[in-house]
């Protein structure tokens, strides 16, 4: 849990207004936006303020809960969407394997359905075949859904030669205990929206689209604090009650797509990942019980800033610079030298960055009461070895967060840039 944040709210790009649309043809299904009729138009404004301050840290009016359905992410673009966006409240994450006998031309097939889905549902539309209707009260509540290829995915369908290098497996760590059944795929979708059933719809309708051509190979259920359930847009809090991250970089930095993105031209990366990133997904469980008994100021000490607003323990608010020099009376360091912001901020690893955009889950109790709990870790940056891979070597090394955690669960995929209109998702890899 690299020190660096997301906002919460949503971005002015994509909290735009759902819309009315009275020309639906019935070929095209009902559309669930039609049922709001103009009930949130006022949340357009407020759901827009709050994105923009997302990053900029000013107080403004948090999003009325009742406006949330009208938010609504673009699928086609030069991104694919649910990277850039901020935290949405209800995440899925699933992988696949494609089926036995199954190759390019049914992945193809595969990811021409799964991304007129997509385009439909973050519409607020219904899907194209035997949609559920668990939807269809609901706007498209800030829906989005990303596709990505895992490692395998090249050998199964005969495109070894366009497997990115930065693809390689992630090297082993000393603090892994990996379930291998639910890490990897061969194709990785992430699902997030503002609301439970509008997620839980697209998971369902991506599933049944797979069909014949792949199975689930494990899936996972996270959340996040709802978009105005605090008084103004602020840094997210995991599990552990902390401020998850204060570095996150902003689109607003001038490096911000060179960290992050595939560059079009002069990349060492084949021409169909242009636009694309890397996600590295990590199942991270939080050992709450042995994190409770300490005491705040320990959990502090560990972590390197305040549990109530997230400042540096050298002092001043969230987003004031780290005194990494900094001592107190005795000559001791005011953040401990093993402190967790200290050892992952980017200018302790050669300048390393990555979008983070997790999702916490809880998925119950064993027989002794101990929550099943944690981080779905989600990162993105243009290149995970020269990201994520040395972050989590000096993480690996003598974090003192390490004792509370457990990482259980492992993915890289490469995600391709945006699918252009008429386009679905990964055609310049599949037809190229």
């Amino acid at each position: 849990m690299a020190d660096q944040s997301i906002p919460e709210a949503r971005t002015p790009e994509t909290a735009l207004n759902a819309g009315v649309s009275e020309n639906s043809s019935p070929e095209e299904g009902v559309s669930r936006r039609r049922l709001l009729g103009t009930a949130g138009a006022t949340g357009l404004v407020l759901g827009a303020a709050g994105g923009a301050v997302g990053y900029a840290a000013r107080p403004a009016e948090a999003t009325p809960l009742a406006s949330l359905g009208t938010g609504q992410s673009m699928f086609h673009g030069k991104h694919q969407p649910g990277i850039t966006q901020g935290l949405q409240a209800r995440g899925h994450l699933v992988a696949f394997d494609l089926a036995a006998g199954s190759g390019r031309e049914e992945a193809a097939a595969l990811l021409r359905r799964w991304s007129e889905t997509a385009r439909r549902l973050m519409a607020g539309e219904a899907a194209k075949q035997d949609d559920t209707d668990v939807a269809r009260d609901a706007g498209p509540s800030s829906l989005t859904l990303t596709f990505g290829f895992g490692h395998s995915f090249f050998g199964r369908t005969g495109l070894e030669k366009q497997r990115p290098v930065a693809l390689d497996p992630l090297p082993d760590f000393s603090s892994d205990q990996l379930d291998k059944s639910r890490s990897n795929g061969d194709l990785w979708v992430q699902i997030g929206a503002d609301d439970a059933l509008v997620a839980f719809h697209a998971l369902r309708a991506i599933q049944k689209d797979a069909g014949s051509a792949a199975r689930i190979r494990w899936q996972m259920n996270g959340f996040n604090r709802s978009p105005g359930a605090t008084a103004q847009p602020m840094t997210a809090r995991n599990l552990m009650g902390q401020m998850d991250g204060t570095r996150n970089p902003k689109p607003t930095e001038s490096d911000f797509d060179q960290r992050i993105f595939v560059p079009a031209s002069g990349s060492k990366d084949p021409a169909w990942m242009a636009n694309g990133s890397y996600a590295v997904v990590r199942r991270i469980r939080m050992l709450l019980d042995d994190w409770e008994q300490l005491s705040v100021k320990e959990q502090e000490d560990v972590v390197g800033r305040r549990k109530s607003n997230g400042a540096p323990l050298s002092g001043g608010t969230e987003t004031t610079e780290m005194d990494l020099e900094k001592t107190d009376t005795q000559g001791n360091l005011i953040v401990p030298i093993n402190a967790h912001a200290r050892i992952s901020r980017p200018d302790q690893n050669g300048g390393a960055a990555m979008l983070r955009r997790p999702f916490s889950y809880h998925d119950g109790f064993d027989t002794d009461g101990v929550p099943d709990a944690g981080l779905l870790f989600v990162c993105w940056q243009a290149d995970p070895l020269r990201a994520f891979v040395p972050v989590q070597r000096k993480l690996d090394r003598g974090d003192a967060l390490s004792k509370f955690i457990r990482h259980e669960a492992s993915g890289l995929f490469a995600v391709p840039g945006g699918a252009a209109e008429g386009e679905y998702v990964g055609q310049r890899l599949l037809e190229g």
